[in-house]
């Protein structure tokens, strides 16, 4: 791998566990698909793949195994990567340029 992956939910899911009528969207998923759409320039050395709510999610076990499930997610291209909302943030300012979350 060459390229930062960044993994997100599909923007629009229904959740079986809540009986898969009601429609929801990731709160983190959307904080990343703004900053993307603000900073079109800075996510052009970043492969973007969208994947379903429902687990297993088959791309994101394949780069980071079934434990880490967890989107929104940047796989690095070395190696690694950050799942938890605030790491991946930091992350994207650091390796891609995107401007820092205000405290």
């Amino acid at each position: 791998m060459s390229r930062d992956t960044l993994f997100l939910l599909d923007n629009d899911f229904a959740d079986p566990a809540l009986g898969g009528e009601r429609h929801f969207y990731c709160k983190d998923c959307m904080t990343v698909e703004g900053l993307l759409a603000a900073f079109p320039d800075r996510a052009t050395n970043i492969d973007v793949v969208r994947v379903a709510w429902p687990r297993p999610r088959g791309p994101v076990v394949a780069m980071l195994g079934e434990q880490n499930q967890n989107c929104p997610a940047l796989a690095f291209a070395e190696g690694g990567f950050a799942n938890e909302i605030e790491a991946l943030l930091a992350a994207l300012h650091t390796r891609h340029g995107f401007p820092e979350r205000h405290p």
